[in-house]
């Protein structure tokens, strides 16, 4: 079984030998690796490059490690760290590259993990100067954050970012109706090695195996916690607020109240951090439309992947309102978008009356679930479970109703119905034909 992830591939292909280290980013799990070394090595095959002039190393494996221990030997090839952590010998790494390529013919340099490389930015940059080596990386960790790649690689980075399988995709595999398969994907997600694995048992398992050995040792060892009970619990409560706003003092009264131990703001916005650059989470901003200005607190934040999300919850949380809201949050930056959560604030005519006998206003404001961005394009999007009746139809679009821009306004809902306009011009689409592009409303 193998998922395409064309998606992906045609990002990559996008920015063949355009000068720029190609970052893939993503969770541990979430098919980076995958992507480069399989997916687009393919890809590179089939548009004629010789497998000899396509390089993979991957950093974590002692079988590529060992190729190096012929260059200096004298010095060692995995330098071991106090707390476990090693690197790879930078010298030996770039002889090794030396030795398999040459100035006359274009190569393609695929590196996993390359974050374990000792001085990594040094050595790419330094491929950068030879024209004809087309660079590819992946990386698990904050350094390849966006904000980092600026700084780090000297402006010659461009990151392409791997959610684990949209529904689109998961689908891809899939012999069922839509309708069946959202009730698993729902729970156990779309972490591509959970979609092809049989047993349900099997998958809850490795999740609840992932989320503690990998994610959470992870951030424990490359951050040096100390407070390791602090940030489970962390995790746990987190994953308990997805689609909710929140703000860190909110967390930190959640986790007095839940856990019952004292805790400080900036500890827990730091484990928060933390989990954003892990790529476990990832934080939406709160945008207020009509004054035009982002909004530092309240946020949402929402999982990369839902099963991951369930796992911490010990599956005991399947609120199909809040985890729906996930998945089209994660599925509009599948499609590139940039998504932030919308304001709008209103004056809203009351029942009562002044002294005078004046209607009495009140100032409201009301959430827009999604503004997704990209370039010229913009996008007002509501994710509703149901709209049973005309009043939750009413409540779904009411925010949508006070944007006098010209962007599209969309609510999602699982209607099972084509699409249609309302009266003043809001599109209300079906779930899965949003998911599956049935209907192309939103590029």
């Amino acid at each position: 079984m193998e998922y395409s992830r064309d998606k992906y591939v045609e990002r990559l292909a996008e920015r063949r030998r355009n000068g720029l280290i190609k970052v893939i980013t993503g969770a541990r799990r979430s098919g980076k690796s995958y992507l480069m070394n399989e997916l687009y090595y393919k890809y590179l095959l089939a548009s004629g490059v010789p497998s000899t002039n396509i390089l993979r190393f991957a950093f974590d494996a002692d079988e590529d490690i060992d190729l190096l221990e012929t260059y200096f030997p004298n010095e060692e090839t995995k330098q071991v760290e106090n707390n476990g952590i090693y690197h790879i010998n930078a010298k030996k790494f770039r002889g090794f590259i030396k030795d398999r390529t040459n100035d006359e013919e274009e190569f393609y340099l695929l590196l996993d993990e390359v974050q374990l490389l000792e001085n990594f930015t040094g050595t790419l940059n330094g491929f950068l100067r030879h024209k004809n080596l087309d660079v590819y990386v992946t990386g698990s960790n904050s350094r390849f954050l966006s904000s980092d790649i600026a700084t780090e690689f000297k402006g010659r980075g461009t990151i392409v970012h791997v959610l684990p399988l949209s529904f689109s995709e998961y689908m891809q595999e899939m012999d069922t109706e839509p309708q069946n398969a959202w009730k698993e994907y729902i729970v156990t997600g779309g972490i591509p090695l959970v979609a092809q694995m049989v047993s349900e048992d099997e998958k809850i398992a490795y999740l609840k195996a992932l989320c503690e050995e990998t994610y959470l040792k992870d951030i424990i060892v490359h951050k040096k916690i100390v407070k390791k009970n602090e940030l489970a619990d962390t995790f746990n409560i987190v994953a308990s607020t997805i689609g909710s706003p929140v703000n860190i003092s909110k967390l930190t009264n959640t986790f007095k109240s839940v856990i019952g131990k004292d805790i400080t703001d900036d500890t827990i916005g730091n484990f928060v951090g933390y989990f954003e650059d892990a790529f476990v989470i990832s934080k939406a901003s709160k945008y207020n439309i009509k004054g035009r200005k982002y909004i530092g607190a309240p946020f949402k934040l929402y999982f990369e992947d839902i099963g991951v999300r369930n796992a911490r919850l010990n599956f005991r949380q399947i609120e199909e309102t809040h985890i729906m809201e996930n998945i089209i949050y994660n599925e509009l930056r599948y499609r590139g978008f940039n998504v932030d959560v919308g304001e709008v604030n209103i004056s809203e005519k009351t029942d009562r009356i002044d002294v005078n006998g004046k209607a009495i206003y009140a100032q409201k404001a009301l959430e827009v679930d999604f503004i997704a961005s990209k370039g010229d394009a913009k996008y007002y999007i509501q994710s509703a479970l149901s709209m049973e009746d005309s009043e939750k139809q009413l409540q779904e679009k009411k925010s949508l109703y006070y944007i006098d821009d010209s962007f599209k306004k969309i609510v999602v809902a699982k209607t099972g119905l084509k699409p249609s306009y309302d009266e003043k011009g809001v599109l209300i689409i079906d779930l899965f034909d949003f998911l599956l592009k049935r209907v192309d409303i939103v590029e």
